[in-house]
C-alpha cells in the first residue's frame, strides 16, 4: 500500500506550523513570559529553543522521515524492543486530544455567545462557569451532560474527521486557511489593542526585562517546558507527519521554520492580549496584575471581560468576541487532528488498516472517551487528566526518545542522514544536546513535578480522582503501550 505523501514541502511545514501553535500559544506562553521577567524571560526561552527545542524537532522529523514511518514503527526500526517507546507519545496524543476537544467545545459556545455578547450583562465568570460548562460541585459530581459543550464538541469532532479523511491531501488544503487565518486574526486583535488607552502599559508590563528573574531555576524550567510542550513534542506528531514527506526532504531549514514561527505566533497573541488587558486595568483603576489571568481563565473569563469593555458598543465588542474566539478555534484545530493524525499513522503502520476507516473509527472512540469533559464535571477532569499527561506523560516520552536515540542508536546516525539531505549543516554540538542536556533537564522537570506532587496533592483533589485521572490514567498509559509493542504487526517490524 503506497504511502501518503505531502503535495508540496509548504503543506507540510503549515501542518507542523499548526500542529505546534495551538490554544497554548494564545494563554499559556504570555502568561509565562509576564510571570517570569517579561523580556528578561526570552534569555532562557531562546536558550531552551537552541538546546532542547530544535535539537529535539529535529530528531523526531528525521525519525519520521527516514524510516517512513510513524512513532511506533519508527522506534521499532532502532530496535524491535523499543516500539512500545513509540507508543507512549502516541496514546499520550489519544488522551490529550480527548479533552482538548473540549475545550474547542467552549470555544465554539462563545463564538456563539459573541454575537449577542452572552456574557456582558452577568460577567464572563458566570457565564463561562454557569451558562457553558454548568459546573457541578466537583469530580465526584458529574451531574449529566452540559448540552452546549456537547454540541460544540460533536462539532468538533466532524470537523475533524472531514479534514483527515483523506489524509495528507485534504490536510495540506485546509492547513493553508488555518494556520494563515490565525495569525491574521491576531494582527486584527493587535492593532485594536495597541490603540487602546492604557495598551502600552499593559505591553510593557507583558515585557519589561526583570533580569533577576533569571537567578531563579523555576524560570528556567518554565522556559524549557513552554518550548517542550508548545512545539507539540513528546506527542508522535512531528514523527507521523514527517514521515509522509520523500526522504531526501530538507529537514533542518523545515525544523527551523516551524520552530520561528510557531514562536512569532506566541509572541503576536502577548501583544494583543497585554495591550487588551492594559486598557482594562486602567478602565478600572487598578494594577494589571490584578487583571491578567493563567490558563483557560485568560482566555474565557479575563480576555472577555476585557473586550466586554472595548469602546464602540455591543456590535464593536461582538466583532473582537467573534475575532478572539475564531483565533482560537483556527489555532486549536489543527493541533487537535495532528494529535489524531498521531494515532492514524501508529495504527495504520502497524495493522495495515485502511486509513480513512481507522481514522472513523479512532474519533469514535476518543468523542466517546472524551465524554467525560462534556460533562458538567468535565473542568475538573480535565484539570486533572491535563496536569498528569503533561507534567509526566509527555516528559516521560522526551526522556525515552532522547535516551533510545542518544545511548543506543547513536545521534550521530541520524545527523549523518539528514545534513547531507539539508540546505544548513548541524554540528556535532546536536550530539551533545540529545544525548545529555534533554534527558537531563526533562529528568530534573519530571523529578520537580513529582517532588511538587507529592508535597501538595494537584489542585486540592480526594486521592481518589488524583489516581483515576493521574497515576492511573499514566499506568494505563504505560500499559497499553507496552501491550501495543508486544502485539505481531503486518510485517513483523
Amino acid at each position: 500500500m503506497k504511502r501518503d505523501q505531502w503535495g508540496n514541502r509548504a503543506a507540510f511545514v503549515l501542518a507542523a506550523i499548526g500542529s505546534a501553535a495551538g490554544l497554548g500559544n494564545a494563554w499559556r506562553f504570555p502568561y509565562i513570559a509576564f510571570k517570569n521577567g517579561g523580556g528578561a524571560f526570552l534569555i532562557p526561552y531562546f536558550v531552551a529553543l537552541l538546546t532542547a527545542g530544535i535539537p529535539m524537532i529535529i530528531l523526531e522529523f528525521s525519525l519520521g522521515q527516514k524510516n517512513q514511518l510513524g512513532a511506533p514503527g519508527s522506534l521499532a526500526k532502532v530496535k524491535k524492543k523499543f516500539e512500545w517507546i513509540g507508543w507512549w507519545p502516541v496514546i499520550s496524543a489519544f488522551v490529550i486530544v480527548s479533552y482538548y476537544a473540549g475545550v474547542m467545545g467552549w470555544a465554539w459556545d462563545y463564538v456563539v455567545g459573541s454575537f449577542s455578547v452572552a456574557w456582558g450583562e452577568i460577567g464572563a465568570s458566570d457565564y463561562f462557569f454557569n451558562n457553558v460548562l454548568q459546573i457541578s460541585s466537583g469530580p465526584g459530581e458529574l451531574g449529566g451532560f452540559s448540552y452546549p459543550v456537547l454540541i460544540g464538541v460533536v462539532v468538533t469532532w466532524i470537523l475533524i474527521y472531514f479534514i483527515l479523511r483523506k489524509g495528507t491531501e485534504s490536510v495540506g488544503k485546509v492547513v493553508w486557511f488555518t494556520v494563515t487565518a490565525p495569525v491574521i486574526l491576531l494582527l486584527i486583535l493587535i492593532v485594536r489593542s495597541v490603540t487602546l488607552p492604557g495598551a502600552l502599559a499593559g505591553i510593557n508590563y507583558y515585557l519589561q526585562p526583570d533580569f533577576s528573574k533569571l537567578l531563579n531555576y523555576q524560570v528556567w524550567i518554565d522556559a524549557y517546558s513552554q518550548v517542550f510542550f508548545t512545539l507539540s513534542l513528546g506527542m508522535g506528531i512531528m514523527i507521523a507527519y514527517a514521515s509522509y514527506m520523500p526522504e531526501d526532504s530538507d529537514i533542518t531549514n523545515n525544523a527551523l521554520i516551524t520552530v520561528f514561527a510557531n514562536s512569532g505566533v506566541s509572541f503576536m497573541a502577548g501583544f494583543a492580549i497585554f495591550g487588551t488587558l492594559g486598557y482594562m486595568a486602567q478602565t478600572q483603576g487598578v494594577p494589571i496584575e490584578e487583571v491578567a489571568g493563567a490558563g483557560v481563565g485568560l482566555a474565557f473569563v479575563t480576555y472577555p471581560n476585557a473586550i466586554s469593555m472595548l469602546p464602540g458598543g455591543p456590535v464593536v465588542v461582538g466583532f473582537f468576541g467573534i475575532v478572539f474566539f475564531l483565533t482560537l478555534l483556527t489555532l486549536g484545530i489543527d493541533s487537535a487532528f495532528s494529535l489524531v493524525e498521531s494515532n492514524v499513522a501508529g495504527f495504520s503502520d502497524k495493522f495495515g488498516w485502511n486509513k480513512r476507516k481507522t481514522t472513523l473509527g479512532i474519533i469514535i472512540l476518543l468523542f466517546l472517551v472524551g465524554l467525560i469533559f462534556s460533562a458538567k464535571a468535565g473542568l475538573y477532569w480535565l484539570d486533572i487528566v491535563d496536569h498528569y499527561i503533561n507534567s509526566y506523560g509527555l516528559v516521560i516520552a522526551g526522556i525515552l526518545e532522547a535516551i533510545a536515540i542518544g545511548w543506543y542508536y547513536k545521534p550521530e546516525t541520524l545527523r549523518s542522514y539528514f545534513n547531507p539531505i539539508s540546505e544548513y549543516k548541524i554540528g556535532s554540538w546536536w550530539n551533545g544536546m540529545v544525548k545529555y542536556v534533554i534527558p537531563i533537564v526533562l529528568i530534573y522537570l519530571l523529578i520537580q513535578n513529582f517532588i511538587g506532587d507529592v508535597k501538595t496533592p494537584y489542585g486540592g483533589y480526594a486521592l481518589t480522582f488524583q489516581w483515576l485521572g493521574g497515576w492511573g490514567m499514566l499506568i494505563a498509559v504505560g500499559l497499553v503501550s507496552i501491550i501495543l509493542g508486544s502485539v505481531g504487526s503486518r510485517e513483523d517490524l
